[in-house]
């Protein structure tokens, strides 16, 4: 088999289509269909509550504790799996046992259907959002080894706009299959929406088959790193090279100022995204179909919104570029608070969408620009990949736990303004005190 050098077109492309394969969990399972599902089949008339484990919930504040919890164990167990595989030089095995965890869950949800199951889809969702959590801290690793430098912001919005698009293709069949059941010989909606989950499962491990067959011929060219040791002298040779990755960053301000900003503005970036569909559900009774079409119009807009701060990172600077989408997102929270009608919540919806693409790909590439020389990108990407799991574990909690207590959901939107505005200071000082981002030839031992 040919090996594939850094910059090939086969390998970027290639690296890139694991996002159409992966990114209809994030459509399907996290934003659009399973979150209007999950308030439906477990709405009652005790004030849409949930008992388990010995305690009554809110249906929608449970489901934000259990992607808290998701994101918790993902965060524990990335920088230990990540470092491991840095040091046996096979992050692809990683990767693939990731997505197959995380598709074989996303599959198993057809079994939840409704109150009596609740702990049983609840657990499905839990383990499809560590898989994929999981293995995009591999896949991310690989973004400094396909592409060039000048070429990783492009390529890095290359493959959300694929994600984009696919999700998107995926979420249409599956719209029909909730709204016309009848044409796939379905006898309700319910089970159309069970059947989704499945189609998820097997699109994401089946596509998925295109950037493992990639990275196995980048892998296969990297052959001379020495000897794997035993199993216990790996697990050890990990955590030392964790401790070291994190020496190496205490080094760099820069890069520590990013991470920091970049925990706070994802605390809120993220927990929009996975909230918000629970949001036009219960504050302002949107109707399954409309919530399912808002989502669409959002992934439409965000693959024009990757490429636009794509281009904007290119004439202004990543942090400029990110500078402006979190201001964009702070205004989003601030009118989430307002919206009392439909339409309110679509011009929001367009909003998000604009900057829902570009903060996510420019973060992946900033932080990409801003790593010393290494070959261990994996253990350099953990870091990254934690701070963006813990922001998640921080703010969908956070956003459970306000509505909890005051009874409604908008009050947590002003609670995640803040997260931004954090976010907006620490981009702000980093954009003021560096103009431009020198890389340090810094090698990390093992």
């Amino acid at each position: 088999m040919k090996f594939l050098k850094k910059g090939d077109p086969k390998l970027m492309n290639g690296w890139a289509m694991y996002d159409w394969a992966n990114s209809v969990y994030s459509l399907t399972i996290a934003t659009a269909v399973f979150p209007i599902y999950y308030q439906n089949v477990t709405s009652n008339d005790h004030g849409n509550t949930i008992m388990l484990f010995g305690r009554e919930y809110v249906n929608t504040a449970l489901y934000s504790y259990v992607l808290s919890a998701s994101f918790l164990i993902a965060a524990c167990l990335s920088p230990l799996l990540s470092s491991i595989a840095d040091y046996r030089r096979n992050k692809l095995m990683f990767m693939q046992a990731s997505c197959y965890i995380g598709a074989a869950a996303c599959a198993a949800m057809f079994w939840f259907d409704g109150i009596s199951t609740a702990s049983l889809g609840l657990l499905a969702f839990g383990l499809a959002t560590v898989g994929f959590t999981s293995s995009l801290v591999f896949y991310n690793a690989y973004l400094p080894e396909v592409a060039p430098e000048e070429k990783q912001d492009h390529v890095s919005a290359r493959g959300f706009a694929l994600g984009y698009i696919g999700s998107v293709l995926l979420l249409v069949l599956n719209l029909v299959m909730v709204q016309k059941p009848e044409l796939f010989g379905i006898s309700d909606a319910g089970i159309g929406a069970r059947i989704s989950f499945v189609t998820v499962g097997v699109w994401w491990a089946l596509f998925a088959q295109i950037p493992f067959r990639a990275l196995r011929r980048l892998e296969k060219s990297k052959d001379t790193f020495g000897e794997k040791k035993n199993n216990a002298g790996n697990i050890f040779g990990g955590y030392k090279q964790l401790r070291k990755v994190f020496n190496e960053i205490r080094q760099l301000p820069k890069l520590q100022y990013f991470l920091i900003s970049f925990f706070f503005y994802s605390t809120a970036t993220q927990t929009v995204l996975y909230l918000a569909q629970l949001f036009g559900s219960k504050e302002l009774k949107l109707e399954t179909s409309k919530l399912i079409m808002t989502v669409l119009i959002i992934q439409i807009v965000a693959i024009a919104g990757a490429y636009l701060f794509a281009f904007l990172s290119k004439a202004f600077g990543n942090i400029r570029a990110l500078i402006v989408a979190v201001i964009i997102w702070i205004g989003i929270c601030v009118a989430a608070y307002f919206i009392r009608g439909e339409m309110d919540f679509y011009v929001i919806a367009f909003f998000v969408g604009m900057v829902m693409g570009g903060i996510q790909s420019l973060s992946r590439s900033t932080y990409s620009k801003m790593l010393p020389e290494t070959e261990d990108h994996a253990s350099f990407f953990s870091f990254y990949d934690v701070m963006e799991k813990l922001s998640i574990v921080l703010g969908t909690a956070v956003y459970g736990l306000i509505e909890e207590i005051t009874g409604s959901m908008r009050n947590s939107t002003i609670a995640l303004s803040g997260f931004f505005l954090i976010g907006l200071v620490g981009l702000i000082h980093i954009q003021t005190r560096w103009h431009a981002t020198k890389r340090k030839p810094v090698a990390v031992e093992v």
